[in-house]
C-alpha cells in the first residue's frame, strides 16, 4: 500500500496513520513518502510539476520493486489523489487499484482559470505566484500550470482500466465534489465507486477510520478476486 499526500502536506498525517494501522492489522506492507518540495524531501515548491509528481511515484515504485513489491495499492489524498490516478493511468501494470480522497483532478486548470488576465500575465512575467490558505503560504512556479493541457480530466477518464474507490466531502470548499463526479460519470469502466460524504470537508480527517477500514476491504476484495 502506497500513500500519496496532498499539496503542502507531508507523509505523516492522520489519514496516512489510519491507513497504516489498517495495513498493519491485515499484515500488509505500507509505504509513505514526501513528494519533492514537501516534508523532509529536497527541492522547492517552485519546482512543483504534475510530471515530477509522477516521477516521484515512479522512483518509489522502482525502489519498492527491489524489495519484492511489484504491484501497488495506491491511496492518494487531494494532489496525491491526482498524482495516483495519473500514475495508474500511465502504468496500469503497477497499480492493483486506487483509493482517492478528495482527488484534485482539476487543480491545474483551477489554479489558472480563477485568475484575472492581469494576474495570469504577472505570473508569466515573474514565473512564480504565492498561494495562501489556512494550511500553507508558499510560492509555486509557472511550470505547474504550463502542463495543464497534458493532464486534462477528460484525458484521465479516457480508457481508464484500474479499480477505484473515491471519497469526497460535499462540504469541500477546496476541491469541489464535481471533480470526483466527473470521473465517476465519464470513466467507461465498471469497477469505480464514489462515496459522497454530506458533511465532509476537504481534509476528511473526521472520516479517517471509516476510510481506512473501507480501504482495507476494497483492496482485500481485489486480492481475493
Amino acid at each position: 500500500m502506497l500513500w500519496a499526500h496532498g499539496f503542502g502536506s507531508h507523509r505523516g498525517g492522520e489519514k496516512a496513520a489510519a491507513v497504516r494501522a489498517e495495513c498493519a492489522r491485515r499484515g500488509w506492507a505500507f509505504a509513505a513518502f514526501d513528494f519533492r518540495g514537501h516534508g523532509e524531501s529536497g527541492g522547492t515548491m517552485l519546482d512543483l510539476r504534475a510530471s515530477r509528481l509522477l516521477e516521484d511515484l515512479g522512483a518509489i515504485r522502482d525502489w519498492l520493486a527491489t524489495r519484492g513489491h511489484l504491484r501497488l495499492g495506491l491511496v492518494g489524498s487531494s494532489m496525491g489523489g491526482f498524482a495516483s490516478a495519473w500514475f495508474a493511468k500511465r502504468h496500469p501494470e503497477s497499480a492493483l487499484g486506487c483509493v482517492l480522497l478528495a482527488p484534485a483532478f482539476g487543480f491545474l486548470d483551477r489554479r489558472w482559470d480563477k485568475l484575472t488576465a492581469e494576474e495570469q500575465a504577472e505570473w508569466r512575467r515573474t514565473g512564480k505566484r504565492r498561494v495562501e490558505s489556512e494550511w500553507v503560504s508558499i510560492e509555486i512556479g509557472i511550470g505547474l500550470v504550463e502542463e495543464r493541457a497534458a493532464f486534462a480530466p477528460r484525458e484521465l477518464v479516457r480508457d481508464w482500466r484500474t479499480p477505484a474507490l473515491l471519497f469526497h466531502g460535499m462540504a469541500d470548499t477546496v476541491v469541489p465534489d464535481t471533480d470526483s463526479l466527473y470521473f465517476a460519470r465519464h470513466a467507461n469502466y465498471d469497477q469505480i465507486e464514489l462515496r459522497l460524504l454530506k458533511d465532509g470537508d476537504h481534509r476528511l480527517t473526521a472520516y479517517k477510520d471509516v476510510i481506512a477500514s473501507a480501504t482495507g476491504s476494497f483492496f482485500a476484495g481485489l486480492l481475493e478476486g
